[in-house]
């Protein structure tokens, strides 16, 4: 049990969550079966079964629970119906989680208060720059632009800007962010408590365990966001 962690991240490939026997689709609540059933391409399939089961193993090493006890729930307040939404776990909401996935690349978080997490392969370049605008400051994309190759920092800029925007915005929030050079992967984890380190899949299956060998990790101070519409879902993919 981790509860005494700041907050628990991980990145994953889909294919390493999948193959843990231990992590299977019986886990997975009635809801989230059928939702599972209406998505067609294979492979964005395993994406969305491989967050699910991530978030469900990250909130049991939290919380000491089983992972088929530490499913999210999830509440739309807008049309007033479960099955979407921003998850939470139900009984404990001093708890933030959050998940993503986008082509073949998972992650997932759960720590105190408000959290967000997002993942990206490393070559993906988000844009264009209309859709940047309505997630990103200004300033850092003027500053982005004027590099000579600004893809990387515009990747990292986006990773960010969603994390902070699934931890629900404002100010006091910190950041870390994860390039996986093992993985192809740039992720970023937001919540408003002190950020530590992006687990992997490995440590978190061991009884005991912290940090990740190979990535390269930085630590940003506090953030505000805008608040901004969401992206279209063909520019990022969250997960539902």
């Amino acid at each position: 049990m981790n509860e005494g962690r700041a907050v628990l991240a991980v990145v994953a490939a889909t294919g390493e969550v999948l193959a843990r026997p231990e992590l299977h689709e019986g886990l997975l609540a009635p809801w989230e079966r059928r939702r599972l059933d209406r998505v067609r391409v294979p492979a964005r399939r395993d994406d969305v079964l491989a967050a699910r089961l991530l978030v469900r193993l990250c909130a049991a090493r939290f919380t000491g629970l089983s992972p088929g006890a530490s499913g999210p729930e999830q509440y739309c307040a807008a049309c007033d119906r479960t099955g979407h939404g921003r998850p939470h776990l139900g009984g404990r909401p001093d708890l933030g989680v959050s998940l993503s996935h986008a082509d073949g690349l998972v992650a997932a978080a759960v720590g105190p208060g408000p959290v967000g997490v997002d993942v990206e392969p490393a070559t993906r370049r988000p844009g264009p720059p209309s859709v940047l605008r309505r997630l990103l400051p200004e300033a850092d994309l003027r500053e982005a632009a004027a590099r000579p190759d600004p893809g990387p920092e515009l990747l990292r800029l986006w990773v960010r800007g969603e994390a902070l925007f699934k931890a629900g915005g404002g100010t006091g929030l910190r950041l870390l962010e994860r390039t996986d050079r093992r993985r192809g992967a740039v992720a970023a984890v937001a919540t408003g408590t002190p950020v530590t380190a992006f687990s992997s899949l490995e440590e978190i299956l061991r009884p005991e365990g912290a940090g990740s060998p190979g990535a390269t990790v930085t630590v940003s101070g506090d953030h505000g966001v805008p608040q901004a519409p969401r992206p279209p879902a063909a520019v990022t993919r969250t997960g539902p």
